[in-house]
């Protein structure tokens, strides 16, 4: 079982503990979003915050929890 969120593998649930606030919901796309760019920076070192940023938002419209979100809608 995956993290809806993250592609994390948990053991039970929808969401990681990383991708959760302390009460067990998931946390808002802003702090995903960024918390999850930051992630890829570690990972690449190299690449552009452009770059970081766009490669987030098409794995993260990948995702379920996040795939419907207006923040990553494709704009003509």
């Amino acid at each position: 079982m995956n993290c809806e969120s993250c592609g994390m593998p948990i053991e039970s649930g929808r969401y990681c503990v990383h991708c959760t606030n302390a009460d067990g919901t998931l946390q808002d796309f802003d702090t995903r979003f960024a918390a999850m760019v930051d992630w890829q920076a570690r990972r690449k070192p190299d690449a552009s915050r452009a770059d970081l940023e766009a490669d987030t938002r098409a794995y993260m419209a990948s995702m379920p929890a996040w795939r419907n979100h207006p923040s990553l809608a494709v704009h003509p």
